[in-house]
């Protein structure tokens, strides 16, 4: 994780949100690993959070980058989720897609998969008003703070969701085993905190390689529960 570590800084700067939404979040090309990664991921989230999967009132995704099918299942168990991100680029993503502005990336054939995924293939377009209903703030996070919203102080949360974020964030193991010890203090007494992880990920350029954790670990931290995706 050291060797080639690249800094929040390099991300603020260089970080193209408009090519990353482009390269890894459309489906209209037919199959590809970034449309099967994108699936799996929808897939583990949807049995995560799907009918007899967590619930609760509030959630937090930490790192959400410029996407939103991270929560496209949450937002069926969870009435105010935050989303956040560390770079400008990409939380002025969120809030173009959230307020239907022109230029907003195009979520359909997302939506359209998470919906089939909940045997309602018809209701992408409502599952997008819900979501638009539930995301209450976009905030910038770092998880190497101790409170990762500083400045903003939100009540402790029911879940904390982090997908292929903190790798991005963390230098050394360390710090990633300190990372998440701070997104576990956002979490409520008993809460849970659902992470993905990935062991190597080529963002720009070759093909894509990503190897997630498919398993369920405790430890979450804060008298709550750990879950690998």
């Amino acid at each position: 994780m050291e060797g080639s570590f690249t800094g929040g800084d390099v991300y603020q700067k260089h970080f193209l949100s408009r090519d990353y939404l482009a390269t890894y979040y459309s489906f209209e090309d037919g199959p590809s690993p970034e449309t099967e990664m994108i699936k799996f991921n929808l897939e583990c989230l949807h049995k995560t959070f799907g009918p007899g999967g967590l619930r609760g009132d509030t959630l937090i995704d930490i790192g959400s980058g410029p996407t939103i099918y991270q929560v496209l299942a949450a937002c069926e168990a969870f009435a105010d989720i935050t989303l956040s991100d560390f770079t400008d680029r990409n939380r002025e993503e969120l809030e173009k897609w959230l307020r239907k502005e022109p230029g907003a990336h195009d979520w359909t054939s997302v939506l359209k998969f998470a919906c089939e995924l909940e045997g309602n293939s018809g209701g992408w377009q409502e599952k997008a008003e819900k979501l638009r209903a539930r995301v209450k703030r976009v905030l910038k996070c770092d998880a190497n703070l101790s409170n990762p919203l500083a400045p903003v102080v939100l009540p402790p949360a029911d879940c904390v969701l982090t997908l292929l974020a903190m790798e991005c964030a963390c230098c050394s193991l360390d710090a990633y085993g300190a990372a998440l010890r701070n997104l576990a203090s956002l979490l409520k007494p008993g809460g849970h905190l659902v992470a993905s992880h990935a062991e190597h990920l080529v963002l720009h350029g070759g093909e894509v390689q990503v190897l997630l954790r498919v398993h369920e670990e405790g430890g979450g931290g804060a008298g709550g529960a750990g879950r690998w995706l």
